[in-house]
């Protein structure tokens, strides 16, 4: 397994890239201060924050590609995922991302790791520090049985999951 960072490979997408996201809170250091703004009730420019992202996203779905996230979620939801349904999930689906949630006592089974498949060929495993912060790097693998496992439990999630939506109504 190779460590690359991880919007490097994403950007090398051409046809799909597909999330699953297990836990229900992260350490992303660039989410500190929007979040603690949400909790606090405080205003803050998600648009200006996300822009990033927005437009690695819309590059690709203007080139054709795919992008689909899945996430495993505690219900009642905690902060952190709140936040995320109310301030940025919103941004997501708006730049081209489809999102689906799924309520974990839902799940049968839920993967240990969050991961991102590339074109159906890589699988990046996300990695956090010891306090559980991503550290933008993540594990790679092309290994065809790894990507194929991966690949079937995400469909498996996807298509037991509720697009957001109607997640949220």
């Amino acid at each position: 397994m190779e460590f690359r960072p991880t919007r490097d490979l994403l950007r090398q997408c051409r046809n799909e890239l597909f999330r699953v996201e297990v836990r229900d809170t992260y350490g992303v250091p660039n989410e500190d201060e929007p979040f603690q703004r949400f909790m606090n009730g405080e205003p803050f420019d998600y648009r200006e924050w996300f822009r990033g992202w927005a437009e690695l996203v819309q590059c690709l779905v203007s080139e054709g590609a795919s992008v689909r996230r899945v996430r495993v979620v505690t219900v009642p939801v905690v902060d952190y995922q709140r936040w995320s349904l109310t301030e940025i999930t919103p941004l997501n689906v708006e730049t081209g991302e489809d999102i689906r949630y799924l309520n974990r006592a839902e799940a049968s089974s839920v993967p240990a790791d969050d991961y991102w498949i590339i074109d159906r060929e890589t699988v990046a495993f996300t990695l956090s520090d010891s306090d559980g912060r991503a550290v933008g790097r993540s594990g790679v693998t092309t290994d065809p049985q790894i990507v194929g496992l991966c690949l079937s439990e995400a469909q498996r999630l996807w298509s037991v999951a509720t697009p957001y939506g109607e997640f949220v109504r």
